[in-house]
């Protein structure tokens, strides 16, 4: 009752941003007429101040409604393809008795979600949709894939989606009419206040919401189930950021993707499996803007409902795919662009190696190669030129020269080239190679599975002129030649 007095509260805030428009139009009108009848200045300065904010809301509004739909992610999947998982969702709806969806989407995301096509304002619904995110497959067991499955079937049992879109299609439009008016300081503050009020209001009802459909996930799945998936919901959204910024980070780089985007994250969830498992939402930051609760306050929520013994399935989640091979390589598809499909696709490891080398020690092979060459006059961008400006004592030249293809100036600069040039040399000639880690950055390691740490060992060569016999030798010694001359970095 709370949450459906708050719901009504919002749309009556909807509805009143709306009449605040309708005023603003309506007080430029009278001073527009008063301007042209009176002709008085300070009518005319209002006049004007009053249409040009109007205009401007009228064209945020205008905007925020011609917008085209975006095309639905991910790839949708229909019964004859996925027959259990659709008899799974179809039985859940019965239990929640709601409507189950007309169309299933699999997506690339750490989220399960659902939504309804409506209109009259929610009274007269339309076509649904459930959304679930191949990562949580991947991640959950069967229980907890039916415990979110069933807090998603609870929004529609509690008509949570028919209040949800015209909602959230008038926050954007509060917002679209906060920033159109960026040139009207006064009026945008009114707007401002408004817009806070109304967003207060509508993210408390959708707080409230999520903790109405997390009593279903409890009906169906049972407290435990329902924790833990709530746990490894935000403890897999984590790992899959890593997996983003890390890894997946790497693509392009040596004009490559990956070949098997999800097995290389299901490669990082089993290294990462404890901490998926225990996330607990420790410092996790809050807001009265938040749309859901923290997890905290869902967990302590959940542990207060009424629990039922039931049978616990901890078969893994995929178990409701018939293939997730090709349930995985459909969605693929659809995670990359049509520039990233294009690019030659290479196993993870081979990925990493070509990947890191392009980003850490191609350009410094190259750069200091040509440093040296100025420095000393040579003919070619040979690496050895560099070592012959060190061993004249010129390293300071060569910084400057450094600086001079744009590498950012440090007092150690040039030992961190050197050894990012010396790494990059013995990968050409086979001494060293970057190795996939699931648990950490990837490391460069030579032959035998010795980790590399060339970084001491340069910054000696650079204070040292009479050093570079040495790291010479050590060169002929691995068969690398004096005359090496790297090739130009990709893109060059």
């Amino acid at each position: 009752m709370v949450t459906a007095m708050r719901a009504a509260l919002a749309f009556g805030l909807l509805a009143g941003f709306y009449v605040l428009v309708a005023a603003v139009l309506g007080v430029a009108a009278v001073f527009d007429v008063l301007a042209v009848q009176h002709l008085s200045s300070g009518a005319l300065k209002i006049a004007i101040v009053l249409t040009l904010a109007a205009l401007a809301l009228l064209r945020g509004l205008i905007l925020v409604n011609r917008r085209r739909s975006h095309a639905e992610p991910g790839v949708a999947v229909i019964r004859e393809q996925e027959p259990v998982l659709w008899r799974t969702v179809e039985e859940l709806a019965a239990v929640v008795r709601t409507r189950p969806p007309d169309e299933i989407r699999f997506v690339a995301e750490v989220n399960a979600a659902v939504s309804e096509d409506t209109s009259w304002l929610g009274l007269r619904a339309g076509r649904r949709r459930m959304y679930i995110g191949m990562p949580l497959l991947m991640t959950l067991t069967a229980d907890e894939m039916r415990a979110v499955l069933g807090h998603e079937l609870g929004h529609y049992s509690g008509a949570h989606t028919r209040l949800g879109a015209p909602v959230y299609r008038g926050r954007i439009a509060v917002l679209a009419a906060v920033q159109s008016l960026g040139n009207h300081a006064w009026i945008q503050k009114i707007f401002f206040a408004y817009a806070k009020l109304f967003l207060r209001v509508s993210q408390t009802v959708s707080r409230n919401q999520e903790l109405e459909a997390d009593e279903f996930a409890v009906a169906i799945a049972g407290r435990e189930a329902a924790g833990n998936a709530l746990r490894k919901v935000h403890g897999t959204a984590d790992v899959w950021n890593l997996f983003i910024d890390r890894y997946v980070g790497m693509t392009g780089m040596a004009a490559s993707r990956p070949a098997n985007l999800f097995g290389g994250f299901h490669a990082l969830v089993d290294a990462h499996v404890t901490e998926i498992a225990q996330a607990d939402g420790a410092g996790e930051e809050t807001s009265p803007y938040d749309s859901h609760p923290s997890l905290r306050e869902r967990l302590d929520a959940i542990t207060a409902l009424a629990d039922a013994p039931r049978e616990r399935d901890g078969r893994p989640a995929l178990v409701l795919l018939r293939d997730p091979a090709i349930a995985a390589n459909a969605v693929e598809q659809t995670f990359w662009t049509d520039e990233a499909l294009r690019l030659r696709p290479l196993p993870w490891e081979e990925m990493v190696a070509q990947g890191m080398y392009a980003g850490v020690n191609e350009e410094a092979v190259h750069d200091l190669s040509v440093a040296g060459q100025r420095v000393v006059g040579a003919r070619e961008p040979f690496l050895d030129a560099a070592l012959e400006a060190l061993a004249r004592g010129r390293a300071a030249a060569l910084h400057d020269e450094l600086i001079r293809l744009n590498w950012r100036p440090s007092p150690d600069l040039v030992a961190k080239v050197l050894a990012r040039a010396i790494e990059g040399v013995l990968i050409s000639h086979g001494k060293a190679r970057w190795t996939l880690s699931w648990t950490g950055p990837a490391k460069l390691l030579d032959p035998v599975g010795n980790e590399v740490d060339i970084n001491q060992y340069a910054a000696r060569v650079v204070a040292d002129p009479a050093a570079v016999a040495s790291l010479r030798g050590w060169f002929t010694q691995m068969g690398i030649p004096v005359d090496y001359r790297p090739p130009m970095p990709v893109g060059n």
